[in-house]
């Protein structure tokens, strides 16, 4: 398994952004440079506690000295989002992983259509100040259920590339106020759709690209937080540690990673949703019950790999490359 490295950085700045959300200015320590990253790319954040939360840069990536994150204080907080606006403070110093990049812009697109909704907006936006410094095609729409709960949007107004965004609040009586079969209809040749946010937007507006006839490699998308599906007919099944032959026994409402801690085998995890990536296991043998929001439906189909955090088996035995 992967373990990344973490370094320490200051928090240079943390301030209200919206309702609810606070962003955080990250800066090296002195002596240190911060690694380079893309638009799209996030940041694991070891939180007080011993947590590790996933969190977006929203700057421009041709700003070499600092990171940009901004967090939404989710009511149903498993504790991440209110350690970050209860306990972190500027000034601290606060460690994390390079950046990753599992939400990357097409280089070949001849246009990019950036969707966000909510929170959504913070890797939208870093696409979007890449884009407009390399003067490529763009639109992007930011939808949010009260302008109060935008993030960043007196910075969007007043970009040089204001004239490319349209911030949408939704409608007293809660109806959308952006037509999304308007706008994704019909598809744009070479056009390319990015797409972060709360689940329900992200699916209404993968689902209206899909029925328009979008194709699959046209659609990208990043969950920001899943929920570990359990179902009444869930059964249990094995799971067998290759390296050493270990067996044990998946209980109906128990996930793949907490049955390999009974036995002492410890699998890094950081979001236990299905969402970033962290714990991905490569499957020997078996068949996957993939639950997860983060491989591609390829790779699921694949077989090959799954996330023991969220997804189970259809087989009675899993044999993993642990």
């Amino acid at each position: 398994m992967n373990h990344e490295t973490t370094f320490d950085v200051r928090i240079a700045r943390k301030q209200d952004e919206a309702q609810g959300i606070c962003s955080l200015e990250l800066q090296a320590l002195p002596g240190q440079s911060l690694p380079a990253f893309s638009a799209g790319s996030h940041i694991d954040v070891h939180l007080p506690g011993g947590l590790v939360r996933q969190y977006s840069l929203s700057n421009d990536c041709a700003e070499p000295d600092r990171y940009v994150i901004a967090v939404l204080r989710e009511s149903a907080s498993r504790g991440g989002s209110a350690a970050v606006h209860e306990q972190l403070q500027q000034g601290q110093n606060l460690s994390i992983s390079a950046p990753r990049n599992h939400f990357a812009l097409h280089a070949q697109a001849q246009r990019h259509l950036l969707l966000a909704g909510g929170i959504g907006i913070t890797p939208i936006l870093s696409m979007a100040r890449q884009l407009a410094r390399e003067g490529a095609d763009f639109e992007l729409h930011y939808c949010a259920r009260a302008r109060e709960r935008m993030a960043f949007a007196d910075a969007i107004e007043a970009a040089p590339w204001s004239e490319r965004a349209r911030l949408h609040v939704d409608q007293a009586d809660g109806q959308p106020a952006l037509d999304l079969v308007a706008l994704l209809q019909p598809v744009q040749p070479g056009a390319h759709l990015y797409v972060c946010g709360p689940k329900g937007f992200m699916d209404a507006v993968l689902e209206t690209a899909r029925v328009a006839g979008w194709p699959p490699e046209q659609l990208h998308y990043e969950f920001f937080a899943g929920e570990v599906e359990h179902r009444a007919d869930d059964e249990s099944f094995e799971v067998e540690v290759a390296s050493t032959g270990q067996v044990v026994r998946v209980m109906p409402d128990q996930t793949v990673v907490k049955a390999l801690q009974a036995i002492g085998v410890c699998v890094q995890t950081s979001c236990e949703q299905g969402v970033c990536g962290t714990c991905l296991t490569r499957v020997i043998s078996g068949r996957p019950d993939h639950r997860d929001m983060y491989l591609t439906e390829d790779e699921q189909a694949a077989g090959d790999q799954f996330l023991p955090c969220c997804s189970r088996a259809k087989s009675a035995r899993l044999v993993l490359d642990l």
